[in-house]
């Protein structure tokens, strides 16, 4: 860590240099106008002009590229912030088809972003989405809204021979993709620029890395209940080789894993010590409930055994990734002065 010397100015002013290899870095000469942050904890935040930009661009070379590669080029820009990405082909050639396929591949699975020009060497595609349209807070209920949607979807497609609802519940992975990829998007805006950790719902960027984790644990349990979902429409008849009473024990287990994973993500957001805890108790109360219903079912074949057993391990799964998240609304409290810590 690097030390400076505060000097006085004047009656009330005191000043300190700027490191020479920053200001080389970020092109800041005399006379140029920084933004000063004063965040949590005692920091104070020195930002240049260029990291304020909002229209940062990127430009992708699809010539040593295959279609796939273009696309997920694309999402990662999008991830890493960029207002406006460009993708070329090599000078004198013109983008084949299956690069043009990508660019609009991509288009469909990101939020706010659209063709903004387009040209038989070049697509430019822009995103629209300001960070002061959302809050991280907000996102995050949003996409656990979404995973436990899509679950209750797929267990009550089970318990009717329902693959109507077995379809709309994978219909919903597309958003709840969106959702997560634009979490991504603002997470590492937010990191970037603290000045817009503000503008999506945080005092300053501490919880921006618990965040992260807790938006990849959900993306995980709307994985699961796709897999749920997958589960009905192939099984015979769109149903499980059970009886009502096991299929009504996991409903309830199902509405028990809803309760956790709602649970932890308000913990989360809500910075509450007490609900992380709940979390993790409620959770001690299912913690064999996958194992109890197998050993419980009576004999039947391996292919119908063995369905039973992968809903039953998505759910249990799910309950885990919220314990995860409670984990980590617990260091996220902790971190706040609350009626159980005070901070000095």
């Amino acid at each position: 860590m690097e030390t400076r010397k505060v000097q006085r100015l004047g009656p009330s002013t005191l000043a300190m240099t700027l490191p020479a290899e920053w200001a080389s870095a970020h092109n800041v000469e005399k006379g140029d106008e920084v933004s000063l942050r004063m965040g949590g904890k005692g920091t104070l935040t020195v930002l240049p002009e260029s990291v304020q930009s909002e229209e940062s661009e990127a430009i992708i070379y699809a010539e040593n590229l295959d279609a796939s590669s273009v696309e997920r080029a694309i999402v990662a820009q999008y991830v890493l912030g960029r207002r406006i990405i460009h993708v070329e082909a090599a000078e004198g050639e013109t983008l084949d088809s299956a690069h043009i396929n990508a660019v609009y591949n991509a288009e469909t699975q990101l939020m706010g972003l659209g063709v903004i020009e387009e040209t038989p060497e070049r697509i430019a595609i822009r995103c629209s989405v300001d960070p002061e349209d959302f809050t991280l807070d907000n996102l995050l209920e949003r996409l656990e809204s979404t995973g436990s949607t899509m679950r209750n979807e797929a267990i009550k497609a089970l318990a009717n021979s329902n693959p109507d609802l077995a379809q709309r519940a994978l219909n919903r992975e597309r958003q709840a993709n969106k959702i997560f990829v634009l979490l991504l998007r603002l997470i590492f805006t937010a990191y970037q620029n603290p000045n817009l950790a503000r503008a999506v719902g945080l005092e300053d960027g501490f919880p921006l890395i618990g965040y992260r984790s807790i938006a990849k644990n959900l993306e995980l349990t709307a994985d699961n209940a796709e897999d749920i979902a997958e589960i009905s429409l192939e099984a015979d008849d769109h149903s499980l080789s059970i009886d009502s009473s096991t299929m009504r024990r996991i409903r309830e287990f199902t509405d028990q894993v809803d309760e956790l994973t709602e649970l932890a993500v308000q913990a989360a957001v809500e910075r509450d010590y007490d609900l992380a805890i709940e979390v993790k108790e409620l959770f001690e109360e299912i913690g064999d409930r996958e194992h109890e219903i197998l050993r419980d079912l009576p004999e039947m074949s391996n292919e119908s055994l063995l369905e039973v057993r992968e809903v039953l391990v998505s759910l249990q799964q799910t309950a885990g990734f919220a314990v995860r998240n409670s984990e980590i609304a617990t260091n996220l409290a902790l971190n706040e002065q609350s009626e159980h810590t005070t901070i000095q």
